[in-house]
């Protein structure tokens, strides 16, 4: 497959296989993945059939640039059913597509993934913020599912809920598909509760507070906004039913450590049901003002210099043999992907409790949820 273009004798992985405990590094504070050689495979749509190779791939994945495709077309970088072609080669229907690349996944927060109970058929851990649960987008390794696979070997695991990317906490894997469906069916019954705590501007309000507001999530600009009616006879608001409770654990005037109990499981809906009753996340650049630019629309041109490689203090001598550097790759020299400059932070939002019919797994609180001035036991009790 490989050894019909230039590249014959790298090894080109798939998602077959695994991650090992060798591909991470570490660095101020963050846990890179060492680059690696990857197939991507895709088959070609209906709406795609009909275009030239590098019409499609300039047009559908805009990462990098046409020339990049003409390039990666003429040295069999881009390959149409295992065979190369030519850059004006138009593609049809169903046909298989490989790209093989030198795959640079972003870093994320470089904390352990403490494994908080390792049962028969149940294994929780508290999830470091920034980590996505399972392979998404451009992460496949550094990933909660990867990172136990690699160092506990942990496989297979199924997770029984998610946890946004930006979000740490309780994380449940059932072990098996049996397991698996059995928290499933609990979940569509309605039978689990759950619980978060928040870091919040402001002195939160005594007593429990329940807002129910709809949600609607725009997938193009990454958010969520609350929608209500305006009065009797106006429209009924658009979104997804939500509902979710707030109870003030402490305050120290400034911030409030909030207990949040989402009833319903919308996409944000602890952090925008926040913001909609004035006590936004306080770290919550998404949502604690108007102003918003998309994280893909941020720092996206190519560059080559200066190397983040040569530049890091704590690299030493040894830098450019941590990874081949690949000639066509528009990220090398350096270690993240183009975009990715490695200020990112994790949200203070974290789930500490999940409870079942016959079961109930927590997780410790973070650090952030000391505030001056305030018992960490009245937080707990």
């Amino acid at each position: 497959m490989a050894g019909a273009f230039a590249g014959a004798g790298i090894v080109w992985q798939t998602p077959a296989n695994p991650p090992e405990a060798q591909d991470y590094i570490f660095r101020n504070g963050r846990r890179y993945v060492r680059p690696y050689y990857f197939e991507f495979i895709s088959h070609v749509k209906n709406r795609w059939a009909g275009k030239t190779i590098v019409d499609l791939f300039t047009d559908e994945f805009k990462g990098r640039p046409r020339e990049y495709y003409i390039d990666a077309v003429k040295r069999g970088r881009l390959q149409v059913d295992e065979q190369m072609v030519h850059a004006d080669y138009i593609v049809k229907s169903s046909q298989k597509i490989s790209h093989f690349l030198h795959r640079h996944e972003p870093p994320v927060l470089g904390g352990n993934i403490v494994i908080l109970q390792n049962e028969f058929d149940v294994v929780t851990v508290c999830k470091p913020a920034s980590v996505p649960v399972h392979p998404c987008g451009q992460y496949r390794k550094n990933t909660v599912v990867g990172i136990l696979q690699a160092e506990h070997g942990l496989t297979p695991l199924f997770p029984v809920h998610r946890l946004d990317r930006l979000v740490s906490g309780l994380l449940i894997f059932a072990k098996s598909a049996d397991r698996a469906e059995c928290f499933r069916q609990q979940i569509e019954a309605n039978l689990l509760q759950k619980e978060y705590v928040a870091k919040v501007v402001g002195v939160f309000p005594e007593g429990e507070l329940t807002v129910d507001a709809n949600v609607k999530f725009n997938a193009r600009e990454g958010r969520s906004t609350v929608e209500v009616s305006d009065g009797p006879g106006e429209a009924l608001p658009s979104g997804k039913q939500a509902c979710t409770k707030f109870q003030r654990i402490c305050t120290d005037g400034n911030h409030s450590i909030v207990l949040c109990k989402p009833v319903t499981g919308r996409t944000h809906q602890i952090r925008v049901h926040l913001k909609h009753i004035g006590y936004p996340i306080a770290n919550d650049e998404l949502y604690l003002s108007g102003n918003f630019c998309p994280r893909s629309s941020k720092r996206t041109s190519i560059h080559r210099a200066p190397s983040s490689l040569s530049s890091d203090p704590d690299c030493g001598a040894e830098a450019d043999a941590e990874f081949d550097i690949d000639a066509m790759c528009t990220n090398c020299p350096d270690l993240a992907p183009v975009g990715y400059d490695g200020d990112e932070e994790g949200l203070w939002l974290h789930c500490v409790r999940y409870t079942g019919p016959d079961w109930s797994y927590e997780c410790p609180y973070p650090d952030w949820t000391s505030l001056d001035n305030v018992s960490r036991k009245k937080m707990k009790s």
